[in-house]
């Protein structure tokens, strides 16, 4: 069943606005509103950064410009997001409450300037938050124009300050409770290092203590905790007033600071920021899997409801090494793969580049010659013609019969583990083999965490789930034990959630249902590999394009396992070796096994293995599951560069086919389906069958009712 629409069935489509940076040219601003109607907007993300505008000293306030800004963009057909300003404080603020500013690990505080650089902990700086969020949500909360709230912008980082140390005790306090309990669980005894008073606990400093890891990982589940209490503060300010106005907080890429599975529980809805990196040519799949696996993460934080793509650029950024542009249709491309995996929005930083500082250079929609006349704006024009045709699509849902758990408190252990691959045990890249194999056969990924449900899927892949948190490895085996099938790797099961190795062999409390113990890990340097072989076994389960004496490779990491009674060996690591890396000791021991559990089937990859492997494995689990892609027909490998998403309403499956790759391709259809975004001279929607053909970097958007 579909979600209610998020804001109605009329996709938003627009950007990020700075009208206080043009208050002295008004012409500019009157041309803004009228280019927006022509570009079909009807969204714009307001006041992000105006503190100092709206009170240029302390308790004076002017709303003035604000005002006239939301009149005339209502006036215009154009709503709003209202930003509350805490992401860049004003120079009168810190120069007089300096308590304000973060502290750095080695006890620096900063100086004013940049961004989101002020402390989270401070009753000074949440009271003046307070004071300019609720004037806002007084004077605005009823304005025609605005529709929701963007809380301050893009909310990271630490502060270190005596205020956060203390609260970080209360944290651990409250945590653990007594000295002796915290003491075992991190497991203090080494090193001498036994806490005696709470007094002696110091957040992690390079001057001071960073390798005991349970203090690493306590301290950053405060540190994302903490700024989600700020966040919830700022919401409660603008709710206290204005309740039935939704809220959001802009997220970002992978994002390694904080926990997002637990932020997303406080917001009425998810967006984020998405900056891709399109122009890398030589992989046309990489950059488009990436994007679409952070997409399908944000989709999946609040259990698949649609969500904002609040920043993405129209042309460059500036703030990357290069700042190459977008080639012509990548734009529209990349925006409606946003729309194919959930988003009902497509907004971009920015409408206007700045005439100064540091992002003016960044893409936007309006260049410095100050008209949609360019490359850029026709193509935004163009764009906003297409999304005004798929308001029926908005409040759709995308089912997934897999998920992917990528989860982010595993991550900040792993890469703090000391071993075994300190030069990078690649856990998001490692996420991503999988996740790629099953996205190039058009099949729909839900990334979830350790936390979430896993009784809605047929299959569930966890990579290197190096940290079990409290209950997963219950709810895996509850899993498969009811017909699930689930797909672990090397370096999982090794430790809970305070970082303390489990006893009794690895993967921990998860041999029983993976059929197996993994003795040791085997780091490899970057470019050796290690070949594997596909025993008997496994040539008779549908590793149907491949082979039996096709060889696979392993790199970065080998697990040395020992089947259980009764678990299959279907893939080994081959006696013969390049000569790079010949002989290994533990050839012919396994690197792929699947294991029967209850009604369900577990399956250990034991090496980070090269893309013929996934591609294969994923049509293993095709054969098994009879998993579909987003067509709804048996899925299958599609050739570089296309993709194949659906939407799926309580009427119809929106299909979104799109061609990444700089050259022509086709695609065969098994059903007749109808053109969204191009229709007849009498104006219905196009017929389309049989082959389908994408110019270079185009998205085709079909459906056919759900019944046909």
């Amino acid at each position: 069943m579909a979600f209610t629409p998020l804001f109605g069935h009329q996709m938003l489509y627009g950007a990020d606005y700075n009208p206080e940076q043009w208050l002295d040219m008004p012409e500019v601003l009157d041309a803004d509103v009228k280019m927006m109607q022509q570009a079909r907007c009807n969204i714009m993300s307001v006041g992000i950064f105006s503190w100092a505008k709206l009170e240029p000293e302390e308790g004076v306030f002017d709303f003035s410009w604000l005002d006239a800004t939301l009149d005339r963009l209502n006036a215009h057909g154009i709503k709003v997001f209202l930003a509350t300003p805490s992401g860049a404080r004003p120079a009168w603020l810190a120069q007089k409450y300096p308590e304000v500013l973060r502290v750095n690990e080695q006890g620096q505080r900063a100086l004013f300037g940049g961004r989101h650089n002020h402390c989270m902990t401070s009753p000074v700086y949440r009271e003046k938050v307070k004071i300019i969020n609720q004037k806002l949500a007084e004077r605005y909360g009823k304005h025609p124009a605005v529709i929701g709230w963007h809380l301050s912008n893009e909310y990271g980082g630490s502060c270190h300050c005596p205020l956060c140390q203390e609260k970080f005790r209360q944290y651990l306090k409250d945590k653990y409770q007594t000295l002796e309990n915290l003491n075992a669980r991190w497991w203090n005894t080494f090193w001498s290092h036994t806490i005696t008073d709470w007094s002696q606990i110091h957040s992690p400093s390079v001057l001071g203590e960073k390798a005991v890891h349970a203090l690493n990982l306590d301290w950053q589940r405060f540190t994302s905790d903490n700024a989600l209490d700020f966040c919830k503060w700022e919401r409660d300010c603008v709710k206290a007033i204005t309740p039935d106005l939704p809220v959001t907080a802009n997220f970002m890429e992978f994002f390694l600071d904080y926990d997002y599975f637990q932020w997303a529980k406080e917001l009425d809805f998810i967006s984020w920021d998405s900056y891709p990196q399109w122009h890398v040519f030589k992989d046309p799949d990489y950059i488009a899997s990436y994007t679409a696996m952070n997409h399908d993460l944000m989709r999946s934080l609040k259990g698949g409801q649609p969500w904002v793509l609040m920043e993405s650029t129209p042309s460059c950024t500036n703030w990357r090494e290069l700042s190459t542009l977008k080639r012509p249709g990548m734009n529209t491309l990349a925006s409606l793969q946003a729309v194919a995996h959930g988003a009902d929005s497509v907004q971009f930083f920015q409408w206007r580049k700045s005439r100064g500082s540091s992002e003016k250079f960044h893409g936007a929609i309006i260049d410095h010659v100050g008209h949609l006349d360019t490359r850029v704006g026709r193509e935004a024009c163009d764009l906003g013609l297409k999304l005004s045709k798929l308001g029926e699509i908005c409040g759709s849902e995308v089912k997934a019969e897999v998920a992917l758990v990528f989860d982010t408190q595993n991550r900040w252990a792993i890469d703090d583990a000391q071993g075994p691959r300190n030069k990078g045990m690649n856990y998001l890249e490692h996420c991503l083999d999988y996740y790629r194999a099953f996205y190039k056969c058009g099949i729909a990924v839900d990334v979830i965490d350790e936390t979430c449900d896993l009784s809605k899927y047929k299959v569930v892949v966890a990579p290197l789930t190096y940290m079990l948190r409290e209950g997963y490895a219950e709810r895996v085996k509850n899993f498969v034990a009811q017909g699930g099938t689930y797909v672990s790797t090397c370096w999982s099961g090794i430790v809970d959630d305070t970082d303390l190795c489990f006893l009794g062999g690895f993967p921990g409390p998860l041999r029983e249902v993976m059929g197996i113990w993994e003795e040791e890990i085997d780091s490899l340097e970057d470019g050796i590999e290690v070949y594997a072989k596909m025993e008997p076994k496994g040539a008779e389960l549908c590793f149907n394009s491949v082979e039996p004496s096709d060889i696979f490779k392993g790199h970065e990491l080998c697990g040395l396992v020992h089947p259980d009674a009764g678990t299959e060996v279907l893939v080994s690591y081959d006696v013969d070796q390049p000569q790079s890396y010949s002989p290994i000791f533990y050839a012919g021991m396994p690197v792929l096994t699947r294991h029967a559990y209850g009604q369900g089937k577990a399956y250990y990859v034991a090496s980070r293995m090269d893309r013929a492997f996934y591609d294969n494995l994923v049509q293993l689990l095709i054969a098994d599951h009879e998993l579909h892609n987003g067509c709804g027909q048996k899925a299958y490998r599609l050739a570089e560069g296309l993709s194949v998403t659906a939407r799926l309403s309580d009427n119809y499956r929106y299909v979104f086919i799109g061609n990444y790759a700089s050259y022509e391709q086709s695609l065969g259809l098994n059903f007749a389906y109808e053109d969204m975004l191009n229709e007849d001279e009498q104006g219905n929607k196009l017929a389309v069958s049989g082959a389908i053909t994408l110019k270079p970097f185009e998205m085709r958007v079909l459906r056919r009712p759900i019944n046909s």
